[in-house]
């Protein structure tokens, strides 16, 4: 197929366990163009979480269990628990016994490969020589690919019965012993495939010397997406997910005032990122941004529907966009030796990236500084420790916040703090901090958690309803005007 005339689509977890009903409307475009499309395909909900530890609690899966094994079987029963779920997962998609019976083998083939490999491994790390520390990145990467290599196989295998000729694209590099980074393992799968006429469904997990999980962790499957879009050159990257990306959550401000952001750009997705609401990784935006391909954001049960469009077009006027919330934690260090001392700041910065913790924003005075950040308890713990064994006169406390963001393009003008206070005071929300940059594309306000939801409520009211409203209400006033002008 030419350069500029396919999509590079992709499905998430939650979507691909209703992949049935997704059959007709978005794998067959209810009657439209089949082919001229690449599906990349997440695990099916729950499944990644089993491998590796639940994303929200942290409860261990299988590496969780197999990195910290007090009993050697703990880690061999979670993969028993994934086969399972698999094995349960393929049979509310699939009806033909045939089909089960194939995804039941694949399943059996890949869980069994993969335990004869850990059991191996156990084993050769019981000589005094070989650490098993050393290469629980490797068992991170194997036991990522299980979930995506097994929806891919049966979504291929559920086309297939539809008529449709879909090809499974295993970039998990499950027995192959060449090694290749990203854009080779991408490159060498698609060499004969004819997007003409062939409907390429491959995993989101991709083995190559890059070591996603190392790098993007949990986010690997939307920068394989965003690659394989720019090598394939696409003429758009579509993320198909159970919902449109509007304005905040309906189930907070009324369906009847939420509106869908239509079009936004790729500024307005990293603070999405930022604030645990992604759009995409940021990785992944920065791939299609950099390789000029726009990104479309669309209801999977709606194809119909053009969804939202994420380029890099400036905004036609000002406008607060989308409210979203995000429960963190405020770790302030305070120290009255630290006015006037430099290297505070760097080193609290340090001990919370050697902890991986996510910071959601930042803010200082003469003597405390307070990162807002997004960890576990039992992890923020840890950092505690290290930073008070780095200072120890330092008082250090953790307390649970949340921060309400109100993105946009551009805010330019709006008075958009102002209003934002002022709505939240009429709601009687106590504010704890506040932040506005100068790049004007989002400001943060800091409530206690109890008081998000009311947040969100009050300023999607006053920053996006009610200016909504003034919009059409000027719109009407220039209508009439110009009725009694022609006039």
């Amino acid at each position: 197929m030419s350069k500029d005339t396919h999509t590079v689509e992709k499905i998430g977890g939650t979507s691909m366990s209703r992949s049935a009903d997704l059959l007709q409307p978005l794998l067959m475009n209810n009657g439209g163009a089949l082919y001229g499309r690449v599906f990349v395909v997440s695990a099916y909900a729950g499944i990644t979480d089993m491998l590796l530890e639940h994303k929200k609690t942290g409860e261990p899966g299988v590496y969780g269990h197999f990195a910290n094994a007090e009993d050697a079987h703990g880690w061999s029963d979670a993969l028993d628990r994934v086969a399972t779920a698999m094995n349960r997962s393929h049979r509310k998609v699939l009806t033909a016994p045939g089909d089960i019976q194939a995804a039941d083998d694949f399943v059996r083939e890949r869980i069994e490969g993969a335990r004869s490999c850990l059991i191996d491994l156990q084993r050769l790390c019981s000589y005094g020589h070989f650490r098993l520390s050393q290469h629980m990145g490797i068992i991170r990467e194997l036991l990522s690919g299980l979930g995506e290599s097994h929806s891919a196989h049966v979504t291929t295998l559920l086309l297939r019965s539809a008529g449709v000729n879909a090809r499974y694209v295993d970039l998990s590099g499950w027995r192959d012993e060449r090694e290749v980074n990203l854009d080779e393992r991408i490159s060498q799968a698609f060499l004969d495939i004819d997007l003409t006429c062939e409907l390429p469904i491959v995993t989101g997990y991709a083995q190559c010397s890059e070591c996603l999980m190392s790098l993007y962790d949990r986010g690997y499957s939307e920068v394989t997406f965003s690659r394989l879009a720019a090598l394939t050159g696409a003429a758009e990257a579509i993320i198909h997910k159970e919902f449109h990306l509007s304005s905040a959550d309906p189930k907070l401000v009324g369906l009847e005032n939420v509106k869908k952001l239509g079009h936004t750009n790729y500024d307005v997705a990293d603070q999405l990122s930022n604030m645990g609401m992604e759009a995409i990784h940021p990785s992944a935006a920065k791939t299609l941004r950099q390789a000029g391909i726009p990104l479309r954001v669309t209801n999977a049960f709606e194809p119909a529907d053009p969804g939202t469009l994420i380029d890099d077009a400036p905004a036609r006027s000002s406008q607060v966009e989308i409210l979203t919330a995000l429960d963190v934690f405020a770790l302030e260090v305070f120290e009255q030796d630290m006015v006037g001392v430099k290297g505070y700041d760097a080193t609290i910065l340090q001990i919370l990236t050697r902890h991986n913790v996510s910071i959601v924003a930042k803010t200082s005075n003469a003597n405390s500084i307070t990162h807002f950040v997004e960890a576990p308890p039992k992890l923020l713990k840890r950092v505690e420790n290290d930073i008070v064994a780095e200072y120890p006169t330092a008082s250090v406390t953790v307390q649970g916040l949340s921060v309400v963001a109100a993105i946009g393009r551009d805010l330019s003008g709006l008075n958009a703090l102002g209003r934002g206070l002022a709505a939240l005071e009429r709601a009687g929300v106590a504010l704890i901090a506040v932040q506005q940059g100068p790049r004007n594309v989002d400001i943060q306000f800091v409530v206690m958690r109890e008081d998000a939801e009311t947040a969100v409520r009050a300023l999607h009211e006053a920053l996006i309803e009610q200016a909504d409203g003034r919009a059409h209400k000027s719109q009407g006033a220039t209508v009439k005007n110009g009725s009694r002008l022609a006039a």
